[in-house]
């Protein structure tokens, strides 16, 4: 059964320095509270994996939380992330792409304790190929030629969702992206809730994550349900900080406040 507890000591308790985070969610599910409270607690040499990291993973990079991403794309306002690229500031970054059905994949792949997936393509005859860790099998059954991946088993997975209730099912809402994927291969899940209500309402479309899935829930505030309109103004605003060192630090020191 999972605990609920306050953002904070849920991080205290789940997040360690070097550890493996994959970090998922699109639109209104993006895990935001969740990224600043591992700020707060000035976490290191983190690998952080997620198909889209947003100006969450861009913030984390930034701050010199994270030595490894693990994506399958990046926006070009990431700028926190292309100043670790190319002048290592404030570190060095190591970068592993994948194609969005590779992560999906290798998700997949963690989750039923399988150690490595198949994709049919998206790889071969791509400069991913050459840069990220696959190889090549043979299909024992139709001889076909697949792209292996290896499997995903982060430490941890943060998500964020609408509700949960008091024994610890969630309900996700919202865009799925791979927030499900993500939960079921990690070895210990943080869910971030808007609410916590006695019983879960069916919900069409809604994903439910179940309690012996989850280690830890935390009620943060609600997010707008306005979809792509608050993606724009978060992306526009989070634009002129990532742009500028200078701001970003600022940014940083009133965050850890």
């Amino acid at each position: 059964m999972a605990t609920i507890s306050p953002l904070a000591d849920a991080v205290d308790a789940l997040v360690h320095d070097g550890a493996e985070i994959a970090l998922e969610g699109l639109g209104t599910a993006v895990p935001a509270a969740a990224a600043h409270a591992i700020l707060r607690r000035r976490s290191r040499e983190l690998t952080l994996v997620g198909a889209a990291p947003g100006p969450a993973g861009d913030q984390l990079v930034g701050a010199g939380c994270v030595r490894k991403l693990v994506f399958s794309r990046l926006d070009p306002g990431l700028q926190r992330i292309r100043d670790a690229l190319v002048a290592g500031w404030p570190a060095p970054l190591e970068i592993e792409e994948h194609t969005q059905a590779g992560m999906a994949a290798r998700y997949v792949a963690g989750a039923s304790g399988l150690p490595f997936a198949t994709v049919r393509d998206g790889y071969t005859g791509t400069d991913l190929a050459a840069v990220t860790h696959v190889a090549t099998v043979r299909c024992p059954f139709t001889g076909a030629e697949l792209t292996a991946l290896p499997a995903l088993r982060p430490d941890l997975a943060v998500v964020h969702a609408r509700r949960a209730d008091r024994a610890g099912n969630v309900q996700l809402g919202g865009v799925p992206g791979l927030r499900k994927e993500a939960v079921l291969a990690a070895r210990r899940a943080l869910v971030t809730v808007e609410e916590v209500v006695d019983e879960l309402e069916p919900e069409h479309g809604a994903v439910v994550l179940p309690a012996f899935a989850v280690t830890r829930i935390a009620v943060v505030p609600p997010t707008p349900r306005d979809g792509a309109a608050c993606d724009d103004a978060v992306d526009r605003s989070w634009a002129g900080v990532s742009g500028d060192r200078t701001r970003f630090t600022s940014w940083l020191e009133e965050i850890r406040a």
